[in-house]
C-alpha cells in the first residue's frame, strides 16, 4: 500500500535557543503553559487565523507542549517560544514543521506584540536557521488572503509570492469550509543560493 505521508527528518537540526536583537528564541516547556495561556493561546483575536481553536483550559496548552517536545525529538518540528530579551514577557512563538524536504513555517504573536517587528525578526532568523540545513530545499508558509499583515512579514523575510491556493486550509475560528490562502516560499537552487 502506498503510504503519502512524509517521513520525519534525521538531519534537520537546529539550536536550542537563538538570540536576535530584541529578542530570546528558545524550544518552550511545559513550564511554560501558564504564560503561554495568558499571553495569547486563549485569545480568539490572536488564533483567528491559526488552524487551532483558543485554549479554553491550561491543560490544552500543557498537551501542546507535551505533543511539541515529542515531535521535537522524532525531527517532525522545531519551535521556538519568543521572549523579549529586554522584559523576558512571552510575545509569542514560532516554528517550521518538516515535511521530508520542506520546512513550513508559522508562528503567532500576543496582540500587544503585534506592529513592532517582533515576526519579522523572528521570522527572519528561523528561516536563516533552516536554509543552514542541506536535507532542506523549501520553506513555505501559508497566510489566509484576509491576513495582510502576515503577508507583509513573509514578504520582508524573503519569501516570494507563490499563487493562491482555493479552498486549501481549514481555520476553525473563521469558518468549517477550507478557505484560500496565499502562498509564500524560499527555494535552494543547485548551487546552493536560496531566491
Amino acid at each position: 500500500m502506498a503510504s503519502f505521508g512524509f517521513p520525519a527528518s534525521e538531519s534537520v537540526t537546529t539550536p536550542e535557543e537563538i538570540t536576535t536583537e530584541r529578542l530570546l528564541l528558545r524550544w518552550p516547556r511545559e513550564t511554560d503553559a501558564e504564560e503561554i495561556f495568558a499571553r495569547y493561546a486563549q485569545d480568539p483575536e490572536v488564533t483567528r487565523y491559526l488552524t487551532w481553536r483558543p485554549h479554553e483550559q491550561i491543560e490544552q496548552t500543557v498537551e501542546y507542549l507535551k505533543k511539541s517536545t515529542v515531535n521535537r525529538e522524532e525531527g517532525r518540528s522545531f519551535p521556538w517560544l519568543i521572549r523579549s530579551r529586554e522584559t523576558r514577557l512571552v510575545l509569542g512563538m514560532i516554528g517550521l514543521r518538516i515535511e521530508g524536504h520542506v520546512a513550513h513555517l508559522g508562528y503567532v504573536l500576543a496582540r500587544d506584540a503585534w506592529g513592532q517587528g517582533y515576526a519579522t525578526e523572528a521570522a527572519r532568523t528561523v528561516v536563516a536557521v533552516g536554509q543552514k540545513n542541506e536535507s532542506l530545499w523549501r520553506i513555505e508558509a501559508y497566510c489566509d488572503v484576509e491576513n495582510a499583515a502576515s503577508a507583509r512579514v513573509l514578504k520582508k523575510v524573503g519569501l516570494s509570492y507563490e499563487g493562491t491556493h482555493r479552498r486549501e486550509i481549514v481555520l476553525p475560528n473563521l469558518s468549517d469550509a477550507p478557505r484560500d490562502v496565499h502562498c509564500y516560499a524560499i527555494v535552494r537552487a543547485d548551487d546552493g543560493r536560496w531566491a
